[in-house]
């Protein structure tokens, strides 16, 4: 058997961020709690492509995670994604051992990036860069990237940013259908937002409902499809990662989606690190 030897500066990264990690998806979604203690990046030059790769590798094996509460008693076996295209990484559900439920998912959109990913509307501002989904359970998880919309936010201080305004921003470029920013953030109702500050930089959390119609098979006016959402600025550009599931199945799905929405964290780049305003109109 072959013999890895890794750095002190490697082993020390991984613990570091392993432990967080652990310490991070403890947390719920709440504002009061998500303002934990959470990974701080050492310099981008100290962090390389293989120490992305080795956490990767790392996270991946399922490790059961235990939530507070009389809701979140619930454990949750999750993994993590590191995408070094775009430079993130988030953790996401894979069972929930006390219910003997094991997620399904698929990864419809590998990572890719900015100037080829599926646009979310017909002005392509903000797009999918990538998309697992749980087709059986109707679960989404994905990762959109796309400017800020200046009708909305009227600073391009993001110190001044509101959470309020910012999940306005992201939900007005979030429709395929040729309507207006006032009617595309009409679809949806905005149950919570809050702001964090982590590593020193602000991350917005929202919660919502999206009115329109979630599934073909399920058309009943009171269902909707219930999103959790964290948004980070980098470069000029809004990295969101949303979760979503039917308003239906929430309570058994959404201390999960929670979770994988605290996860989200930007990374520092690497080589592979295509920034969104690289050719961004170019579609191959």
């Amino acid at each position: 058997m072959a013999t890895v030897l890794l750095s002190q500066h490697t082993l020390s990264f991984l613990h570091t961020t392993t432990t967080n990690h652990l310490s991070l998806c403890k947390s719920r979604f709440r504002p009061h709690i998500i303002s934990c203690s959470s990974p701080k990046p050492s310099p981008a030059s100290h962090r390389t492509r293989r120490d992305l790769i080795l956490l990767g590798l790392s996270s991946s094996l399922p490790i059961i995670f235990a939530s507070p509460g009389s809701r979140a008693e619930e454990e949750v076996k999750m993994a993590s994604v590191v995408d070094e295209i775009n430079a993130y990484t988030y953790m996401y559900p894979l069972e929930l051992p006390s219910q003997n439920f094991v997620f399904k998912w698929v990864e419809s959109r590998k990572p890719e990036r900015y100037s080829s990913a599926a646009p979310l509307s017909p002005n392509a501002r903000l797009r999918i860069v990538s998309e697992r989904i749980d087709i059986i359970d109707n679960l989404v998880i994905s990762v959109s990237i796309g400017p800020p919309n200046f009708q909305i936010i009227k600073s391009k201080d993001k110190s001044s940013w509101t959470a309020k305004d910012v999940a306005d921003s992201v939900l007005s470029d979030k429709s395929a259908l040729r309507v207006t920013s006032s009617q595309r953030m009409a679809e949806s109702s905005v149950l919570d937002v809050h702001c964090s500050e982590i590593d020193g930089e602000p991350y917005w959390y929202y919660e919502y409902l999206v009115r329109r119609s979630p599934t073909q098979t399920a058309q009943a006016s009171n269902i909707y499809r219930h999103n959790v959402a964290s948004t980070v600025e980098r470069d000029g550009f809004l990295y969101t990662l949303n979760a979503s599931t039917l308003s239906k199945e929430w309570d058994k799905m959404g201390p999960a989606l929670e979770k994988t929405v605290a996860s989200f964290r930007l990374l520092p780049s690497t080589d592979n690190y295509v920034p969104p305003d690289k050719d961004p109109w170019r579609f191959w």
